[in-house]
């Protein structure tokens, strides 16, 4: 037998062995540099804590002495009682910074960036001094009407600001200083489709704010907000310049009486010690509240979630276990539009497009589009890349705002008040009221993620319709069921396939009853197994009688489903027509051109 036989007949009993599963016995890698590192770490912390337990001059009686002594315990109290009003202060006007730093407000933005600049110049120490001598600047706290002369009440500068609320005062205009720059990153740190998708659906600013962007930037916020006040409860020992005697000012006291210097400078670190470690803990749990929805898996119970009795619910997501199937079944599935339904919307939704233009620096993105939509219509607009195609549909809800000419649904002006012929743009909240006529779907879904799929369909119909909660949930469970996802009430969008996220986007935009729904791109961020589930919806959508303007790149959907094509190119309508026509006999060249190549 040759070497090559010989290495042949072990390949094959090599195999013979593999195809055999059974009895194999799984031994794990072995790290033994781990094991070392284990054993010196281990000895480290041995020789350490043997050290320092066992060393009479680390003057452990003393500290036990000292350690809840009522001194030391009066300057504990004081110290926590100086973090928690200098950070809630201090965070407070910090949000009001950061915001104002984010505003369109060149005044507001200016105003907030020179505040940061010059609290984050000053070291702590001297403005705790100056706030300190602010009486000798103004003896006197004056109030009454300025420059009349009437004076309604005076107070005595010194008396008003004892050294306990200059030490407040002081640490809270410093802490706002560093947390408007960290609330500041939160918030650009959301998606920018979640401000859009927010003001589609046409929440206040309040709401949008509140609910929808400060929720999701707490996750960036957290950990360098948390890093500052645990910063903060150790600078309230820099207080000690006004004699107040918080904890580290105790101990300075107390260990110039009795030269007891390291058992009471001890006593003071384990008492930090203990405050970091409380801290932390609080960290952790409110950042698992904060992460709901963001990850595929639910987190794990934290000490039988510690945030339960503040938020009055579990701080795990709610999530049935039919979330882990990748679809989910449409048997039994309702009508999607009621024959009610049908006829409330008849003649409702005619969108008129006059003059419109939109550049964006000196790229021209929409030239002067003329454009009549008839009610109950469904318009498919087709083009190039870099068409104009989202601009424009941008531009019927106001998201974009118009250079010229303007867009109108059943004769009102969207975003506009027309006196002659001059048109004044609307306040932001006349705008958000009438974005409730005309819902979005968007490309990429832009659904809430720290929301539940329940919770984003309710958020516009509670927040701007003012539909009571109990009737807005159960309108939210019959779309639910009427897409197929009845079973999806509780899962967050991230516990969601592609396709099952865009049919919600779907169902957000119907709950507010709009007269027009327009879909930007609805399935381009899906995989083509994803497609057709989306475009069953949107098919079923067409036969409803609410206006609707889809731009898409799917020609056989558009042919199959829309009453009116429209082709552009480079800010232009170049055609308009009937599938039948526009896809058959197209009167352009260009239009020619573009249909040769994708049909």
């Amino acid at each position: 037998m040759t070497a090559a036989d010989v290495g042949e007949a072990a390949t094959l009993q090599s195999a013979a062995l593999l195809r055999d599963s059974q009895g194999y016995r799984v031994i794990p890698a072995k790290h033994p540099w781990r094991v070392v590192g284990t054993i010196i770490a281990i000895l480290i912390i041995f020789f350490t804590l043997r050290s320092i337990l066992t060393n009479p001059k680390w003057g452990w009686d003393v500290f036990a002495r000292f350690f809840l002594s009522e001194p030391i315990l009066v300057g504990l109290g004081r110290t926590l009682l100086l973090t928690v009003l200098g950070s809630i202060i201090g965070f407070l006007l910090g949000a009001v910074l950061a915001f104002s730093r984010v505003s369109k407000s060149p005044l507001l933005a200016g105003v907030s960036w020179a505040y940061i600049w010059l609290l984050r110049s000053i070291p702590l120490i001297v403005l705790l001094l100056v706030l300190n001598n602010l009486g000798y600047l103004y003896p006197t706290i004056d109030i009454g009407l300025p420059f009349s002369g009437q004076l309604f009440a005076q107070y005595n500068t010194v008396e008003v600001f004892s050294p306990f609320w200059v030490g407040v005062v002081g640490l809270s205009l410093n802490q706002a200083a560093f947390s408007a720059e960290i609330i500041r990153g939160g918030i650009l740190s959301v998606d920018q489709g979640q401000h859009e998708a927010a003001a589609a659906l046409g929440l206040s600013r309040r709401r949008q704010a509140l609910g929808i962007v400060l929720p999701q930037a707490m996750r960036a916020i957290l950990p360098s907000g948390f890093n500052e006040i645990i910063g903060l409860a150790k600078s309230t020992s820099m207080v000690y310049v006004l004699a107040l005697p918080e904890l580290f000012y105790t101990v300075q006291v107390i260990y110039k009486r009795n030269l007891e210097i390291i058992p009471l400078l001890m006593v003071a670190t384990i008492w930090y010690l203990i405050i970091m470690s409380v801290l932390s803990v609080i960290q952790l749990g409110i950042e698992r509240h904060f992460s709901r929805g963001a990850l595929r898996t639910a987190n794990g119970p934290l000490l039988r979630n510690p945030l339960a009795f503040l938020s009055g619910r579990s701080s795990t997501p709610r999530v049935h276990s039919a979330l882990a199937a990748a679809a989910s079944s449409d048997a039994g599935r309702k009508p999607l539009v009621t024959t009610a339904e049908r006829l409330a919307r008849r003649g409702v939704g005619r969108i008129e497009i006059r003059g419109v233009s939109k550049r964006f620096g000196s790229l021209t993105v929409l030239d002067g589009i003329d454009l009549d939509l008839a009610p109950g219509s469904v318009t498919a607009i087709i083009g190039p890349s870099g068409a104009g195609k989202s601009t424009l549909l941008r531009t019927i809800n106001h998201l974009e705002r118009t250079d010229t000419g303007f867009v109108t649904i059943d004769d009102e002006l969207v975003g506009y008040h027309r006196d002659g012929h001059t048109l004044y743009e609307l306040k932001e909240a006349a705008i958000r009221r009438r974005r409730v006529a005309i819902g979005m779907v968007f490309q990429n879904f832009n659904l809430f993620p720290h929301l539940t799929v329940l919770e984003n369909i309710i958020e516009a119909p509670v927040s701007v319709q003012g539909i009571p909660r109990a009737e807005a949930i159960e309108l939210a469970q019959d779309l639910l069921a009427r897409i197929g996802l009845p079973e999806k009430a509780d899962a967050y969008p991230r516990h969601l396939s592609g396709g099952q996220q865009q049919r919600v986007a779907i169902a957000r935009a119907l709950a507010l009853k709009p007269k027009v729904l327009l879909f930007d791109e609805p399935t381009s961020a899906l995989d083509p197994e994803l497609v057709r589930e989306v475009l069953d919806v949107i098919k079923e959508l067409a036969t409803s009688g609410t206006t609707m303007v889809i731009v898409t790149h799917e020609i056989g959907f558009a042919r199959e489903v829309a009453d009116t094509i429209v082709f552009m190119e480079a800010g232009r309508i170049l055609e308009v027509g009937t599938p039948a026509r526009v896809f058959t006999a197209p009167s352009h060249q260009r239009t020619r051109e573009f249909l040769a190549k994708v049909l």
